[in-house]
């Protein structure tokens, strides 16, 4: 099955875009454009960041209930941005657990928590825990593990479908990074607003009932993933049995705010 929604990406205002969608199955059912060219992530990176913190955490280097970031604070917060901490300073504005502050800051500090526990640095676990296991070759973390990985399609569409029948993690521990964490708690998705509740699990952002958002009016409920300011994004509709990865040299931006739903509407209507 080849989706012929998957070509709409080429009305996109950008240089340059790829995309693809994987079943759960790891079947690769539709991908176009250069999905073997390298694009640089932004946030998509934290998904990758989030999924090797759980291994270290199956692996027994860490807890999710131990303390880690600010005072108060735990590996379950960092990871679900309710640490308190500031978008990109390493500052507190708020109690752990009481606001959703998206937190790049949050993400760093989570990195050198598994590196300090692991005596690994993160950049290295990253590669040994996932990339290397899922043979996501074209796949780099130089800088931030919350923003400064590089990859393709190809290797983003090895990774969600590892997220969707895992390998490296045990199933229970997937679908509790899938699960809202700290239910009800409030934030700012950016890009989209105030949203009341503004879902997370660990790592990865949760869709439920928001709106405006980047997926689809027709994405359900669990849909969950990431999307980044580099102009690209990654989700996974376990209603759907798939996922489907999308990436870009373009700034995200007002031209993304429509065109992806659409986009995605699209990919999802052809998978049903």
């Amino acid at each position: 099955m080849s989706l012929k929604s998957l070509a709409s990406i080429e009305n996109w205002p950008v240089p340059t875009a790829a995309a693809g969608v994987v079943r759960a199955d790891g079947t690769v059912v539709g991908t176009h454009g250069p999905t073997d060219r390298r694009f640089p992530l932004a946030s998509v990176t934290k998904p990758l960041a989030a999924y090797a913190v759980l291994v270290a955490y199956e692996e027994g280097a860490i807890e999710l209930d131990e303390p880690a970031g600010p005072p108060g604070a735990t590996v379950r917060h960092l990871l679900a941005h309710t640490s308190g901490l500031a978008f990109d300073e390493h500052r507190v504005m708020a109690p752990p657990g009481e606001r959703r502050l998206y937190s790049n800051a949050g993400i760093e500090q989570l990195g050198d928590h598994v590196a300090k526990a692991t005596d690994i640095p993160f950049t290295e676990y990253l590669r040994q825990a996932v990339l290397t296991p899922l043979g996501m070759t074209r796949t780099t973390l130089d800088g931030s593990p919350a923003k400064d990985a590089v990859s393709t399609v190809d290797d983003l569409l090895r990774f969600a479908a590892e997220i969707q029948a895992p390998r490296l993690l045990d199933p229970r521990t997937v679908a509790e990074a899938m699960t809202v964490q700290y239910p009800g708690t409030k934030g700012v998705l950016p890009g989209y607003g105030h949203q009341n509740p503004n879902d997370w699990g660990l790592g990865f952002e949760i869709r439920d009932s928001k709106s405006p958002h980047w997926t689809g009016t027709s994405s359900s409920p669990r849909t969950f993933g990431h999307f980044g300011q580099s102009g690209t994004f990654l989700w996974i509709d376990p209603d759907a049995g798939a996922a489907c990865v999308a990436l870009t040299d373009r700034a995200f931006g007002p031209w993304a705010v429509e065109a992806w739903p659409l986009f995605t509407d699209a990919v999802l209507a052809e998978l049903r």
